[in-house]
């Protein structure tokens, strides 16, 4: 972390390491902010998600309304929203939009503001041409996750953002994530690059697409902090359940995290999560085949291992202050050294596992 700060990789940012239900590790390093005037990163800081939104608030919506009885995976998406028929796309499922094997384009640039750019969005979406065949080929797509945003919100008659506040975030008591969050909030929240005006985002979704709707959307937009992350870990690891609260049903957590993409691909997927892909450099060397997780543009991640019942989370604001910041290599090179840390050993005599009594001291070395 240090060297990352030194050499202008990142201005700072904030770790923390959990297994079971305790927290072995949290630190903030250097700061959060660089520009206009410095101020040191604390723990409590939120940060923009970018894409962790996908699995935090899409995909946890969507099997929602699985387990609801409302969708199916199988489904074609077309039969919640007709128009997506359009131009081949009549028989992509929701399972492909959720593995990244629909065949839909990764993104696209749009103009329109004000309160009928997500519509336009919508629209653009539905009308453009297929990238690839339907389950052919996986190609990450913002597209495909913006999507299924507005599919939660047909099916489950609210907005995104209400319904997983109410379904999510308000039982797991993640009280500091959210999309929109209000100014002058608890905690501060870190900056990213400078907006069309020439004053930092702050607050404000980095993403195009999502500020474009109104920082609202199913691919980018939430913010949060890392006590609060650590929080949906739990519940994931622990089968859908936190503190008497449930979020999944056992069965939907299981296949959230197990491989659900086209079978023979080289890049597998979960539902909505990453498990061995193109981008699965995150987990670095040491955690198991069973690991799962995801990445956010602005230098966010998380990677969790059910075979050792730990996550790991990394909050940084790699864009602040010119946009040139690099996660790449520091997010392996701290997997590997957690995976190390925290990896199973063989039993001392008497069969108590060495690993229990010594994860706290060599995570903290």
């Amino acid at each position: 972390m240090r060297q990352a700060i030194d050499n202008g990789r990142i201005p700072g940012a904030v770790v923390l390491v959990g297994q079971g239900g305790h927290i072995l590790f949290e630190k903030a390093y250097g700061h959060r902010c660089l520009e206009p005037r410095p101020e040191p990163m604390t723990l409590e800081t939120r940060f923009d998600l970018a894409s962790l939104t996908k699995v935090l608030a899409t995909a946890t919506g969507v099997l929602i309304l699985v387990q609801d009885g409302k969708a199916r995976l199988e489904d074609p998406v077309s039969r919640y929203l007709p128009d997506f028929g359009r131009r081949g796309k009549g028989t992509i499922t929701i399972r492909q939009v959720l593995t990244h094997y629909s065949g839909l384009a990764p993104y696209f640039r749009l103009e329109a503001k004000g309160p009928e750019a997500a519509s336009a969005v919508i629209d653009k979406i539905c009308h453009s041409d297929l990238s690839a065949a339907p389950g052919s080929d996986f190609i990450y797509s913002d597209l495909g996750f913006i999507l299924l945003g507005r599919l939660i919100e047909v099916v489950s008659g609210e907005p995104l953002d209400r319904f997983v506040r109410s379904r999510v975030f308000s039982p797991l008591k993640m009280v500091e994530t959210g999309f929109r969050p209000p100014p002058g909030g608890r905690h501060p929240i870190a900056p990213t690059e400078k907006g069309v005006d020439g004053s930092f985002l702050r607050g404000q979704v980095h993403d195009p697409l999502a500020m474009s709707m109104g920082g609202v959307a199913g691919h980018a937009g939430l913010f949060s902090n890392a006590r609060d992350l650590s929080r949906y870990c739990r519940m994931v690891l622990n089968d859908g359940w936190l503190e008497g609260a449930s979020v999944l049903q056992p069965r939907m957590v299981r296949q959230m995290v197990a491989p659900q993409s086209s079978p023979g691909k080289p890049d597998i997927r979960g539902l909505g999560w990453d498990i061995q892909s193109r981008y699965s450099s995150p987990k670095g060397t040491r955690f198991s085949a069973r690991s799962f997780g995801h990445t956010g543009f602005t230098g966010t991640s998380l990677w969790l291992d059910p075979e050792i019942q730990a996550y790991l989370i990394i909050l940084t604001s790699r864009l602040h202050p010119d946009g040139k910041g690099d996660v790449r290599a520091l997010r392996k090179e701290i997997a590997t050294i957690v995976g190390e840390a925290l990896s199973p050993t063989k039993s001392r005599a008497g069969g108590a596992p060495a690993a229990a009594s010594r994860t706290r001291r060599n995570i903290n070395r």
